[in-house]
């Protein structure tokens, strides 16, 4: 029986290959921006909880936030209870149960990630009763009271001198960096520099504030979410984004990172690969040191052991899709194949590891590895006969095929089984014609 993780928008969805290089920066607006320098401050000046919870509530009303609506929800139910005292690591673990690719299209979430989870932190740290007042307060303001509160927003801002986010960087580095710093604040400050290192203008300035080595710093941390939070950092600030990439590089991070992956802490191991994937992702440097570094061994250690968790396992697939789809893109360049992927990916027993992995019974792991079987069908240097003879691809397609087949008599999968068995027939295709030049260029 097929597990289907329905829970994951991103898993009904085909996982974006384009090259990082080419994907649009990422990054926040004015208000988001705004936002964000108001929760920092709460977060560290609880005796501003109520002026600042003032503004957000007007900047959340005025800009049709999606928060907006739920706070109008909660405040006019009797039943609610607000959440007090729920420290920025409580909100992490508890938002980890939602999936979302952002880093490589089907990543971990948690933090302060989003807009949303540092708001509902913010009113976590209020008092619930005085913040349903001024929530029916604010809700019940006209348009017109609304506009004329902007003046007053923004001579508050003023007043409180909202930091810059160069500036709340150098407070949390520098919290990294103070051997007095508790592991809570420590952790407080990974967390800030998660959200702030997305734009990349922002992750440019990480290494100049010394940023980066504090970060590499805290991999050798005694705690799992510290050191984990600082892998999910160092992907953030390096996709996209080839001098960070470098940078990372060459502090040695990689070979930490690398180690990281065999840890018995799944959200460890899932967010130091992460790193790995955001580091070598369209940079030659980085993927020949993943491999001098024992890469292929860790690749076919993870594709092949069962114990390992299948998301990390659907990672590791999305990565040899990539990979191959990079070097299959450097047909139409002036750039050199890198030997060492290429040696790796059309290797006889690393081709069987990826095939093998599509008996899972999940029918999203199954969509992923035939992805990576269309990338790798792509490469001249892949021997179709290989996937044929030893891989016995011919047999794993006509299985998949009739577990497909039996799967669109189900309401909730039909869609995506179909999705998945046009996939399979456009695989199948590639593997035939791959297989007649092969026997044409032998006679």
């Amino acid at each position: 029986m097929f597990v289907y993780r329905s829970n994951s928008i991103e898993s009904r969805s085909k996982p974006d290959l384009t090259p990082l290089k080419s994907r649009p920066p990422k990054s926040r607006s004015h208000s988001d921006s705004v936002l964000f320098s108001i929760i920092m401050a709460i977060g560290r000046n609880k005796a501003q909880v109520p002026i600042l919870l003032s503004i957000i509530f007007i900047l959340v009303l005025q800009s049709g936030h999606p928060l907006a609506a739920l706070e109008k929800e909660n405040s006019s139910n009797s039943s609610v209870s607000w959440s007090i005292g729920r420290d920025t690591n409580d909100l992490r673990k508890g938002s980890e149960s939602t999936e979302s690719l952002e880093e490589d299209g089907d990543e971990f979430t948690g933090g302060f990630s989003t807009l949303d989870s540092m708001l509902q932190w913010a009113i976590g740290h209020s008092d619930p009763a005085k913040l349903k007042e001024k929530a029916e307060y604010t809700e019940k303001l006209s348009p017109e009271e609304l506009l004329s509160k902007q003046s007053d927003i923004k001579e508050l801002m003023k007043k409180l001198k909202m930091p810059s986010d160069a500036e709340l960087m150098k407070i949390a580095i520098a919290d990294l960096n103070n051997s007095s710093s508790s592991p809570q604040e420590r952790l407080r400050a990974l967390n800030e520099l998660l959200v702030l290192v997305e734009p990349i203008d922002n992750a440019l300035d990480m290494d100049k504030l010394g940023g980066l080595e504090a970060v590499i710093k805290e991999l050798e941390d005694i705690e799992s979410d510290i050191r984990t939070t600082s892998a999910w950092v160092l992907g953030k600030a390096s996709q996209n984004n080839a001098i960070v990439q470098n940078q990372i590089l060459g502090y040695g991070a990689l070979t930490r990172l690398m180690k990281m992956v065999h840890s018995s802490y799944t959200e460890e191991a899932a967010k130091a690969f992460y790193a790995i994937s955001a580091l070598i992702r369209n940079n030659e440097k980085g993927q020949e040191l993943f491999y001098l570094e024992g890469g292929t061994i860790l690749l076919q250690d993870m594709l092949r052991n069962s114990s390992i968790d299948t998301r990390l396992q659907k990672k590791v697939v999305f990565l040899v899709a990539d990979l191959a789809d990079y070097q299959a893109n450097l047909r139409s360049s002036s750039g050199d194949k890198n030997s060492l992927v290429l040696s790796l990916l059309t290797n006889r027993f690393f081709l069987k590891s990826v095939v093998d992995l599509s008996v899972k019974p999940d029918l999203d792991l199954q969509e992923k590895v035939l992805m990576a079987v269309r990338s790798l069908l792509h490469l001249a240097s892949t021997e179709a006969r290989e996937l044929k003879e030893f891989c016995s691809l011919d047999q794993v397609l006509e299985t998949i095929r009739v577990q497909l087949e039996a799967l669109t008599s189900d309401e909730d999968l039909a869609d995506f089984a179909r999705d998945v068995e046009n996939l399979r027939r456009e695989v199948q295709s590639l593997f035939h014609q791959k297989l007649e030049q092969a026997a044409r260029s032998s006679q």
